[in-house]
């Protein structure tokens, strides 16, 4: 039974990778001009499936991390409620530092798309 389920978690993650890496370069191989090489839509979409991908990986670990914090803060909380103000200080900075795992992420993910400095590399 577990195997069984194994193999179509596997095919449909194989499905949803091949969708997610070919459809886009479908629609983006549309829009060239005539005469225009794949080169274009093809670093294009790679730039957008990289930025999904960070955008994607920093906000859950951001995640994670402030729901750790949160948790970890009420649990305290909980067993001593005379020193809330110190814990509440604290699980604050952390959240604070957390969240900035997902602004790095969102910076990396906008350079990708609006001023990627492999452009002259590939397109140049």
């Amino acid at each position: 039974m577990l195997r069984r389920f194994g193999k179509r978690l596997l095919t449909l993650f194989s499905v949803m990778t091949a969708l997610l890496i070919y459809s886009p370069m479908a629609h983006a191989a549309e829009a060239l001009p005539e005469g225009e090489s794949f080169t274009k839509a093809i670093f294009a979409v790679g730039a957008m499936i990289a930025a999904g991908i960070a955008i994607g990986v920093g906000a859950v670990g951001s995640g994670l991390g402030i729901g750790t914090a949160a948790s970890g803060a009420c649990t305290a909380v909980g067993r001593n409620p005379g020193v809330q103000g110190k814990i509440m200080m604290t699980m604050l900075v952390g959240m604070a530092m957390a969240e900035s795992i997902a602004i790095y992420a969102l910076v990396i993910s906008l350079v990708l798309l609006y001023a990627n400095p492999f452009v002259s590399y590939f397109l140049g």
